[in-house]
């Protein structure tokens, strides 16, 4: 099993309540992927992070290998929740992926 971590970093520009909306929507379609991509086990996105947390996302996802991830992160349905729902409102990324 391959397990995939990404913290985002929502632009500053954000209102607080754009941020909450972002947030919700990226979490809604993200976590709508599982059982639409061969290979995605599981795939959870936490958006309450206490105050004390420098990202405002984490997404939590497991693969059944290497290969299940590779092909997750050019699959059009991952990639249009992505473009749509992710990357236009995030500044910064960062992401570790492993062997579990």
């Amino acid at each position: 099993m391959v397990k995939h971590i990404i913290l985002w970093k929502l632009n500053d520009n954000l209102t607080e309540e754009e941020k909450a909306s972002v947030k919700e929507n990226a979490k809604k379609n993200l976590e709508a992927l599982k059982g639409q991509i061969d290979g995605l086990i599981d795939i959870t996105v936490y958006i309450d992070g206490l105050e004390t947390s420098n990202a405002d996302m984490m997404l939590d996802s497991s693969f059944e290998s290497f290969e299940a991830l590779k092909g997750y992160a050019v699959h059009p349905k991952h990639v249009k929740v992505a473009d749509t729902f992710v990357r236009p409102f995030t500044s910064q990324r960062s992401c570790l992926d492993f062997n579990k």
